[in-house]
């Protein structure tokens, strides 16, 4: 069976959920990680490329010309939908979305289930469209299993579906790990001095520039790196000081290389709409790396990390920096890192994937059963 996945997230924006899933998926089968369509071309037409390190995912980009009318739009990206599975043949396939958005131009497709993986609660983020929770709404009903990205979206939206689930978003432990162990710096990096508290992740609303910008006015002395794409807000807006590098964004492969160098990694996430139901997956990756965290109050941060003494909180400025200072005067690597080590002892996304996958074949095998009551269940 293989998979048509609507995606509000680039294939090579940001790697992050959807690819750590997807490309487990294609181990086995095809993903055609259908794009946002782009408002560029001459004529209506998509066009599809095959992954460089994934063969079996294919990355399918809706180029339209400007449209004036939504309902036109949808009208075309639905036939270039159609077109696209009949050039590629697909037969039997599985709809996983993470936009529901694209419900209003794929909800004529037949597929053998509909999966819904919901990664935020993306209408309170920035720019989002008006009629994005109704449709939320629309893909619930239609949806044969969902998937929520943390322990407290799973809180809000569990009473909304009979089959829902709870994935917090996992890590690469390898991978990340090899931040215990890298010495060279990159040359964007290598000459920034220490003490620096760093960040990897889209430097978008979601961030709370004021925290570092009153961090750095504090501290002149700490340098704080932010590395990572600026997106939905104006990089004018950023406070331009001696003490903080925007690095911009790197490739998942870099990240380690940039998290070796840091004293201290934190998450300055503001605390409003678009952050009440994140669950960042950066968290256990820089836990994995070895590295100890700091974090504004994020519930899902909190809960679990904190709790058990993984992560400090602090809200201000003077909470950051007054726990900043307590990990400098008082860490002990070796224990923290032991204690890191033994609460990610099971969490991979290997072992998300594995459970999630078992999820979709018994509700797969619930629904044959129901459809075809006479027929065995799947073996």
């Amino acid at each position: 069976m293989e998979l048509i996945c609507f995606s509000h997230i680039r294939w090579n924006f940001v790697f992050q959920r959807p690819q750590h899933l997807l490309t487990r998926f294609s181990k086995h089968h095809h993903v055609y990680f259908v794009e946002e369509p782009i408002f560029n071309a001459s004529k209506n037409e998509y066009k599809m490329e095959q992954s460089e390190d994934y063969p079996n995912v294919f990355i399918v980009v809706p180029h339209l010309t400007d449209e004036t009318s939504v309902d036109s739009r949808n009208l075309i990206l639905k036939e270039l939908l159609n077109s696209l599975i009949i050039n590629e043949d697909i037969g039997k396939f599985v709809s996983w979305y993470y936009s529901p958005m694209a419900l209003a131009w794929s909800d004529h497709l037949s597929p053998e289930l509909i999966v819904y993986d919901c990664m935020d609660e993306l209408s309170a983020f920035k720019f989002a469209p008006a009629e994005l929770k109704n449709i939320e709404k629309e893909l619930m009903s239609l949806a044969d299993i969902v998937f929520t990205g943390g322990r407290s979206l799973f809180e809000a939206k569990k009473h909304l579906h009979h089959n829902i689930f709870c994935f917090p978003s996992s890590i690469d432990k390898a991978h990340f790990s090899l931040a215990r162990i890298i010495n060279e710096e990159p040359g964007d990096q290598k000459s920034i001095p220490h003490p620096r508290l760093g960040f990897f992740g889209v430097i978008d609303e979601r961030l709370d520039i004021d925290l570092i910008d009153k961090i750095s006015d504090l501290r002149l002395d700490w340098h704080i790196i932010l590395v990572g794409p600026v997106v939905k807000i104006d990089p004018a807006t950023l406070p331009q000081k001696k003490n903080i590098h925007y690095l911009g964004g790197k490739n998942y492969k870099e990240l380690p290389v940039y998290l070796a160098g840091w004293d201290i990694a934190i998450l300055p996430f503001a605390k409003n709409e678009s952050t009440r139901f994140i669950s960042p997956t950066k968290t256990p990756e820089y836990l994995a790396g070895g590295k100890p965290v700091i974090s504004t109050s994020i519930t899902d941060v909190v809960n679990p990390y904190a709790i058990n003494g993984l992560v400090e909180i602090g809200d201000t400025a003077e909470d950051f920096i007054l726990a900043a200072e307590g990990i400098f005067k008082n860490d002990i690597p070796e224990v923290r890192i032991k204690n890191a080590d033994q609460f990610l002892l099971n969490n991979s996304w290997d072992e998300t994937w594995k459970e999630m996958n078992r999820t979709i074949k018994e509700t797969l095998e619930r629904k044959e059963q129901f459809l075809n009551p006479k027929k065995t269940a799947y073996v």
